[in-house]
């Protein structure tokens, strides 16, 4: 907060959100979640208000996954420590200044994890009142990013995995649809078609332009002019950046490419591309999950991209004479729309030496590519292992690996991606470990009642025993010292323990 008062800016995407939120309209290209975010926190007119609010989201993420793990039965050292790449990790913390839709996104799908996951010790389902709280929480967090749809399957069917799961599920699917549709009725209301966004179509499309053959998937003769030129150079280019490019068959052949006619004509294509490509499909999805696991961090989709994710030591440069968002009201420039919302002449502010302490840090602390390859691996593991919490482990695994593939599926691979599954895969770890930790205390509690059970019967024979010597000194008919009948044993004083 010291290095930067105003939070960071990430060229496009922050102009968008920020001018979206000042003019409210649904966007062709984007859901606004964030920016309904950013409309809230308007009224206090402060960049820096907006930062403090998403480092307290981070926290409250650490905080959340800590409760949860501590209820399941980790010990708070081991619950701790698996917070700590959220806390730590200079990635985190600087995508959390950033005005960017990720901190909010994760804030949102903890919570709705934490609402189901919260009686994880009892090994019963989550009662409906708290799936239907999850169901909004995670239906906004589409909202706030489309990337995070196939949640809601996701999460449906680890429900329905519990007995009488059916209940919360049908809750969790209801409430889950309701910002969905509504949103949609907004969209339709504006653009006429029945979305959440015009745009998946060219993003799919710059996943398939690079292996898509027209000889092989024989597209259309409206869809052949899409594929890319045998041996062309932009079958090598990086799909986050292409889609971008002004000479592309897209933008050459559809004016503008997010139109729902366009998008659907890209969609079929992409679909088409994959279905006749699958083994090109999917060493594509490999490349992008190898890249987030590897030692080298790479300058991709391009360097220019991902300078954004490292602290800066000078002040953001802002386009001149651009606008982001044409919704009701004057349309401002970039520039303009950030002084204006923060009520600033400095919206980007550098002040050192704070900057080179934050850059130095992010130098050393971080949780490297085979660090985050071994904690999903441990994930997976841990879904095996976890008999007795294998479901909760499940939801929480199957959430960080869908938030890592389907955006390298459908897109690319970018890091800003990466970052918000680690929190999820470190929690399906410590989950794992309780229920690791929960079968073995159960196989020692079960030794311990054998032993004493195997205890008590000793006991009872020497008892008997002692009792029948007794009772052949009393004499017949006589009752013996002993509480009721001749051959019982004594009244113990103590209260019971068990019936």
């Amino acid at each position: 907060m010291l290095a930067y008062p105003h939070g960071l800016w990430f060229t496009g995407d922050s102009y968008f959100y920020v001018g979206y939120a000042l003019r409210p309209a649904p966007a062709p290209s984007k859901t606004l979640g964030y920016s309904f975010l950013l409309r809230l926190l308007e009224p206090l007119h402060s960049l820096t208000a907006v930062v403090v609010v998403q480092h307290l989201m981070g926290l409250a993420v650490a905080v959340t996954a800590y409760a949860v793990l501590c209820r399941a039965g980790l010990p708070a050292w081991a619950s701790a420590l698996v917070t700590l790449p959220v806390l730590y990790d200079a990635y985190q913390i600087e995508l959390e200044h950033l005005l960017m839709s990720e901190t909010l996104f994760m804030f949102l799908i903890t919570g709705a994890l934490t609402l189901l996951l919260w009686r994880v010790r009892d090994g019963r389902a989550p009662p409906w009142w708290a799936a239907l709280a999850a169901g909004l929480l995670l239906g906004y967090a589409v909202l706030v990013r489309s990337a995070g749809a196939p949640l809601v399957p996701v999460v449906l069917v680890c429900l329905l995995l519990w007995r009488r799961g059916w209940r919360p599920a049908l809750a969790f699917g209801a409430a889950a649809a309701v910002p969905l549709v509504a949103y949609a009725l907004w969209f339709h209301a504006e653009r006429g078609t029945y979305a959440l966004t015009t745009s998946d179509g060219i993003y799919l499309w710059g996943r398939t332009a690079g292996f898509a053959d027209c000889a092989k998937m024989r597209p259309p003769p409206d869809e052949a002019a899409l594929c890319l030129p045998p041996g062309a150079e932009e079958r090598r280019e990086a799909p986050g950046h292409l889609i971008w490019r002004g000479d592309i068959p897209p933008r050459l052949l559809m004016s503008p490419v997010v139109t729902p006619e366009a998008n659907s004509t890209l969609r079929d294509f992409s679909i088409r591309a994959i279905l006749a490509q699958p083994g090109d499909y999917l060493e594509a999805v490999g490349e992008g999950v190898g890249r987030a696991f590897s030692p080298h961090r790479y300058r991709y989709p391009n360097s220019t991209t991902e300078r954004l994710y490292h602290f800066p030591d000078r002040p953001q440069l802002f386009p001149s004479g651009v606008a982001y968002a044409a919704g009701p009201g004057a349309p401002g420039t970039v520039l303009a729309d950030a002084m204006r919302y923060g009520r600033t002449g400095a919206p980007s502010e550098v002040v050192q030496p704070y900057a080179n302490r934050m850059i130095g840090y992010q130098e050393r602390w971080f949780l490297p590519g085979p660090a985050i390859g071994a904690v999903f691996g441990l994930g997976a593991v841990a879904v095996v292992a976890a008999r007795g919490r294998r479901r909760e482990v499940l939801m929480v695994w199957g959430t960080a690996a869908t938030l890592l593939l389907f955006p390298i599926a459908s897109a690319d691979f970018d890091y800003r991606y990466v970052v918000p599954a680690v929190p999820f895969a470190c929690l399906a770890v410590g989950l794992g470990l309780s229920a690791v930790r929960a079968r073995a205390a159960g196989a020692e509690t079960g030794r311990a009642d054998a032993d004493r059970a195997d205890a008590d019967a000793d006991g009872a024979d020497a008892e008997t025993d002692r009792t029948g010597a007794e009772t052949d000194r009393a004499g017949a008919g006589a009752v013996s010292r002993w509480w009721g009948t001749r051959g019982s044993r004594r009244r113990e004083k103590d209260r019971a323990s068990v019936p």
